[in-house]
């Protein structure tokens, strides 16, 4: 069941790389306009926020690859990081967009379930 939490979390980790680039690099273009259900125009006056956004989910990425970096001795960091996402995914469906919460909260909620109890 460990290698199961462990996948979980590496996923989650690569899918907020993607985010990043999509809300850094591809915000404004047909690919990430479409990602989040946005016109042309407000795109373009959003970027900015965009790429701070995607930094962030840079910053969970990170976090969640460090944790793993760190094996047995990085269970806790993974539970850290995968708390933030969690919260991160409950805001954002709760403000954002409610597919935020199948993206973001439930792959989270569910790693957690398998990475907090070798913690405990």
């Amino acid at each position: 069941m460990q290698w199961i939490g462990t996948a979980l979390v590496g996923l989650i980790a690569l899918l907020h790389v993607y985010i990043l680039v999509l809300e850094m690099f591809l915000w404004d273009t047909p690919r990430g306009r479409r990602a989040f259900g946005m016109s042309a125009e407000k795109a373009a006056v959003t970027k900015v926020l965009a790429a701070n956004q995607g930094l962030y989910n840079g910053f969970l990425a990170a976090g969640l690859f460090w944790g793993l970096w760190q094996g047995e001795t990085g269970l806790d960091v993974q539970v850290f990081f995968l708390a933030c996402v969690l919260v991160a995914g409950l805001y954002g469906g709760a403000t954002a967009s409610r597919k935020i919460y199948f993206i973001q909260a439930l792959p989270a909620a569910l790693a957690l379930a398998f990475v907090l109890p070798q913690v405990l």
